[in-house]
């Protein structure tokens, strides 16, 4: 059975940088930005601009490096638990770049298409009427039968966009992972997989309270609005 399904509030994105172009592209050699499809899409619609992606954690902990007295090794003593908890994130970028949300829901073993529907069903109410223009990456999940079924159904507030195959640092999404990962949940043996949930909903909780974290994932990403 799927976690609960946990949608941020509305942040205001405080920080911007200058020189704004797309939420699509990257800088070219001569450092001007060009406006991707899927940006301009966004802003023809309204549409929140949004990433996703699929992570996992268990009870072993994230190692990270620490500090200890001088001549003593840190130690993590964990169970060989081979438990996990996967997790689906959006991050979700308004048109105009002045506002993000992140969304999310945890489900035992892995995410597949009934999984990712369901997700989507949730992602939907949350968004209560908004329209997205949703990038993700290519698992055989994302293209399935049952999935393509569900989406042509579906597109009067849901437009999909693949990203490249070969590029998944072009998701902001996976910063997120990092972020978490490197701090949340670094080196944090976890002695069973709803306290590694509880440390994981208050890393997310953190960076929803911190809205100008979005928009740095996404510029580390290298893409900006």
């Amino acid at each position: 059975m799927c976690g609960k399904f946990f949608a941020s509030c509305p942040g205001r994105c405080s920080v911007r940088p200058s020189g704004l172009g797309s939420a699509t592209s990257r800088r070219f050699g001569n450092g001007f930005p060009r406006a991707g499809p899927p940006l301009k899409k966004a802003r023809r619609l309204r549409a929140w601009i949004a990433f996703q992606d699929e992570s996992g954690i268990s009870q072993r902990p994230s190692v990270r490096r620490t500090w200890a007295p001088r001549g003593e090794t840190p130690v993590l003593t964990h169970a060989f638990n081979w438990k996990k908890l996967s997790i689906s994130a959006v991050l979700a970028y308004r048109w105009d770049g002045k506002r993000f949300r992140l969304f999310f829901r945890t489900t035992p073993d892995s995410y597949n298409t009934d999984k990712l529907i369901a997700f989507f069903r949730h992602l939907k109410r949350e968004l209560r009427g908004r329209k997205i223009v949703l990038m993700w990456d290519g698992l055989p999940a994302h293209k399935s039968r049952a999935m393509q079924d569900y989406l042509a159904q579906q597109r009067s507030w849901l437009i999909t966009e693949r990203l490249p195959g070969y590029a998944p640092d072009l998701n902001p999404v996976e910063m997120l992972w990092s972020h978490v990962k490197g701090r949340d949940l670094a080196n944090f043996c976890a002695e069973n997989l709803g306290a590694a949930a509880g440390a994981l909903r208050g890393g997310m909780a953190r960076v929803r309270r911190q809205p100008h974290l979005g928009l740095s994932f996404l510029q580390h990403a290298g893409l900006f609005f």
